[in-house]
């Protein structure tokens, strides 16, 4: 009965659930569309006062040819309430830099203490947001700024209390960028080079003067001074022996010049440091020319299995050169005009030496 009473029941009765539920739901759905909005509404709102800033909010691009300036509203008179204005300035030329200068007369609100939070001026790089500087108050004019690229930020900020007079005034100009030169290559220095290194870097100076400028740029003429001051210690003396005289000349003139042009003293150059086995020092001019033996013996005796060139008459002789050292404890170089003894030959001979066989 009871099923068969239920088939019967009119058609709207059967959708009184299904209109209950629809009703239900829309009651809920709006009561959280409303929660949102007002969510919405205090987070706005807590902003607003967290800024204490309102709508009064500027950001001027200025091309940047020449000299102008820019400066807070009304300057020089009280500057308004709530205010944010951002000047872009850009210059024209990426190789040109922007300098601003701040007007003596300047004043905003005090910092609170020591930072300036409420009104302020600020200069800012674009590039990574870098900020060069932040004033307030009227104790001290800002320094001088000048932009790192060709862009700068400044940037004015009032709150909603005690505005202050005057505000500020920035004159602004240009400075051109002098192209980059080529950074030089870092050069140790000299007295902390190796011998072996500095003796190298010596030998290619072809002047006193030079050697003395690389080993000391800044003092190098007070170290020529001193070197030729006379001081108590005994100097070696410096000289040539001059050749002697060989007297009358061979009428046989041939046999003359083969002797005199095939085994004779000739000039070679020697190193000082491997003539003298000094590897502690360095000796300026590293070489020095000297009478060495040289040519070949062809005519020698026909029983000579060999014949060689040597020396019959040596002389020891001076030279006066420079001499550098490293002090101990590494305190820089000694500098020293110093003589050296080196071996001359004055004749020479075709010697046979025999076979050790």
């Amino acid at each position: 009965m009871l099923s068969a009473y239920k088939h019967r029941q009119p058609p709207f009765i059967q959708m009184i659930p299904l209109l209950l539920l629809t009703l239900i739901s829309s009651l809920h759905q709006h009561e959280s569309v409303a929660e949102s909005s007002h969510i919405s509404k205090i987070h706005y709102a807590s902003t607003k006062q967290q800024n204490g800033v309102h709508e009064f909010h500027h950001e001027k691009v200025l091309s940047v040819t020449g000299d102008g300036i820019l400066q807070s509203p009304d300057f020089p008179n009280t500057y308004p309430r709530n205010t944010v204005i951002v000047w872009r300035l850009v210059a024209v030329t990426e190789s040109s830099r922007i300098q601003l200068t701040f007007d003596p007369r300047f004043g905003l609100e005090d910092a609170e203490d020591g930072i300036c939070k409420y009104d302020y001026v600020e200069v800012e790089e674009p590039v990574g947001g870098i900020v060069l500087g932040r004033w307030c108050g009227s104790e001290m004019v800002p320094e001088p700024q000048v932009s790192k690229g060709n862009q700068i930020l400044i940037r004015f900020v009032s709150d909603e209390y005690f505005p202050s007079d005057p505000g500020f005034c920035i004159r602004y100009s240009l400075i051109q960028q002098r192209q980059s030169e080529p950074e030089a290559t870092a050069v140790m220095p000299a007295w902390m080079q190796s011998v072996d290194a500095l003796s190298e870097a010596v030998a290619g100076f072809s002047t006193m003067e030079e050697v003395m400028k690389y080993l000391e740029p800044d003092r190098w003429q007070v170290d020529m001074d001193d070197l030729y001051k006379p001081t108590w210690q005994v100097v070696g003396k410096s000289f040539f022996h001059q050749k002697k005289s060989r007297g009358v000349v061979d009428l046989n003139l041939l046999r003359e010049e083969v002797r005199l042009y095939s085994c004779t003293p000739r000039n070679f150059s020697v190193s000082l440091r491997e003539e003298l086995k000094r590897t502690d020092a360095i000796f300026w001019p590293s070489c020095l020319l000297v009478k060495r033996c040289g040519g070949n013996c062809a005519c020698c005796s026909h029983n000579c299995y060999d014949c060689q060139c040597s020396p019959t008459k040596v002389a020891k002789k001076y030279h006066e050169v420079l001499m550098l050292k490293h002090r101990a404890g590494g305190r820089g170089l000694q500098k020293t005009l110093t003589d050296v003894l080196l071996e001359h030959h004055e004749e020479c001979s075709c010697v046979c030496k025999k076979d050790s066989d």
